[in-house]
């Protein structure tokens, strides 16, 4: 009987938000996969879950797949899980799920801790329709996705560093405009969780007087002005 691969959230900083289901998991497995076993060593030692870990991150992805679908069709459970939250959102775990579901290998996904959820939840943006684009090409293709998103009428969703921010801010001002309404989350569940929100101008200001640290996700209202045809005269490609 083949084994099932298990996707596993883990906590965004709090531990006390993993849950019941997600420890027996890691605890009944054969192995874990973590995006960084120093990261995943503390929380695995602070839950008494001492299973075998190997590291399964972006750079041996490709590589770890084909043995860990053949550890599957020998029966073996596995679970992955990432530094923090769920795996597969702008973490590795797409190409591992992609192919164990190619050899009609079992895939169950638990529910729970992601980063964008309560960002855009607290926002105060509307959330009925998003999109999430998570980071953005650092470089080649990074223009051109904001030149898409520059009409999109849904609340946007993008995750960025602390020494690109700044520099991002200024790239989303330039696109949407300095009065776009936005909002910024940064230590989502830790002790010093922060909140701005405001003007795309204001929140720059905020950012450019306070300490960067932290993963920042951050939420920006759709454009309301319907997108220019091809035919109108103000239309640009």
């Amino acid at each position: 009987m083949s084994g099932k691969l298990y996707l596993v959230p883990t906590p965004i900083g709090n531990l006390e938000d993993i849950t019941f289901r997600a420890l027996r998991v890691l605890k009944e497995v054969d192995l874990i996969l973590a995006e960084d076993t120093r990261t995943s060593g503390p929380l695995l030692k602070h839950f008494e879950i001492d299973q075998k870990v190997f590291a399964h991150h972006q750079h041996n992805e490709h590589k770890a797949v084909a043995e860990i679908v053949k550890f599957l069709k020998e029966g073996q459970n596995i679970a992955l899980i990432s530094d923090a939250g769920t795996p597969a959102i702008s973490d590795p775990g797409f190409l591992l799920v992609r192919e164990v579901l190619k050899h009609d290998l079992a895939v169950e996904c638990l529910p729970g801790a992601t980063a964008f959820v309560p960002a855009l939840v607290n926002s105060g943006l509307p959330n009925d329709r998003f999109t999430f684009e998570g980071f953005l090409p650092v470089k080649k293709g990074r223009q051109t996705r904001l030149k898409e998103l520059i009409y999109e009428s849904r609340t946007m969703i993008f995750y960025e560093s602390p020494h690109r921010l700044l520099k991002f801010l200024e790239e989303l001002i330039d696109y949407f405009g300095a009065e776009r309404q936005a909002s910024i989350s940064r230590e989502l569940t830790k002790m010093f969780e922060e909140n701005v929100r405001g003007t795309l101008k204001e929140i720059k200001t905020h950012f450019e007087e306070n300490i960067l640290k932290g993963e920042f996700v951050i939420v920006v209202a759709g454009n309301t002005e319907p997108a220019p045809k091809k035919d109108d005269k103000y239309y640009k490609k």
